[in-house]
């Protein structure tokens, strides 16, 4: 008898890249119209002693990255925050940092290079570990923009802006895989991203891809649950139901094709259930 998948206990929140980082002033517009503020979910959703771990290993300039977001969650109250500085595996392998992710009731991911992220984590104690309390235990784990795009099974890599229509100019690799069958891409509407993510679903209609625009985050639970939030538009793809795909039949260098794609175009407080769940 096949085995029942596992429903996450944890959260994921999937962030767009150049989200706002200071809360509403008194002399914004009124509540209803002023700009929503991703990072405080992040902070209410959080259980136990409200501990934060930001991983900023998907950056170039770690401690210049960290900082960023110590500034910003010392404002939002968080009682303790601890930076997870991971520049190699030995690093990713070692029991100090296993104990630091074991403190985290949050773990926020920073932008960067999401190749990186995962040639540094991918396989490694800490990987597993974040893994485990997933599944088991409320924690919450966010990642902005390169930390956002590592979170998903296939994970883009590499592919200009305005590429995408070629046969092979997108290129894919294996992500974190906290999220199963999504291709998550970020800054999406800003800087043209449509097309490189239709020939990831043409490539394996089976995986929804999903849009995040800048300062707009999907909050995942229960694996499969979407809540859009922030102050854009989240793109969804479906591909299960396309007809006439020709990724298969063409040459590396040619026009792909794909028909009967649904879109859909979602904004703060929309909801969504991507058709799997559990792992």
């Amino acid at each position: 008898m096949p085995t029942k998948p596992i429903i996450p206990k944890g959260s994921l929140l999937a962030i767009g890249g150049h989200e706002k980082r200071h809360a509403t002033s008194a002399t914004d517009e009124a509540e209803d119209k002023s700009p929503e503020f991703i990072l405080q979910r992040f902070v209410e959703e959080l259980a136990g002693q409200r501990t934060v771990v930001i991983l900023p290993a998907a950056s170039e300039e770690p401690e210049e990255a960290a900082q960023d977001y110590i500034e910003v969650f010392t404002s939002l109250g968080v009682e303790r925050i601890e930076v997870l500085h991971i520049q190699s595996r030995e690093q990713a392998n070692s029991a100090e940092a296993l104990d630091i992710i074991n403190r985290a009731d949050g773990v926020l991911i920073t932008g960067g290079d999401q190749l990186r992220l995962t040639a540094l984590l991918g396989g490694t104690a800490l990987l597993a570990r974040l893994g485990e309390r997933y599944l088991h235990e409320p924690i919450i784990i966010a990642g902005t923009s390169a930390g956002a795009a590592a979170m998903s099974t296939p994970m883009i890599y590499q592919g200009r802006n305005d590429a995408g229509f070629l046969k092979d100019e997108i290129h894919i690799t294996t992500g974190l895989q906290l999220l199963r069958d999504v291709a998550i891409d970020t800054h999406f509407i800003k800087r043209g991203r449509m097309v490189r993510m239709a020939q990831i679903i043409a490539t394996n209609p089976g995986c929804i891809g999903l849009g995040l625009e800048e300062d707009t985050a999907v909050l995942i639970t229960k694996g499969r649950e979407l809540e859009v939030l922030g102050n854009g538009i989240v793109v969804l793809l479906d591909g299960h139901d396309c007809t006439g795909n020709t990724i298969y039949d063409i040459a590396p260098g040619e026009v792909f094709s794909i028909r009967d794609l649904r879109l859909h175009l979602l904004a703060k407080g929309q909801r969504f259930t991507l058709p799997q769940w559990g792992f």
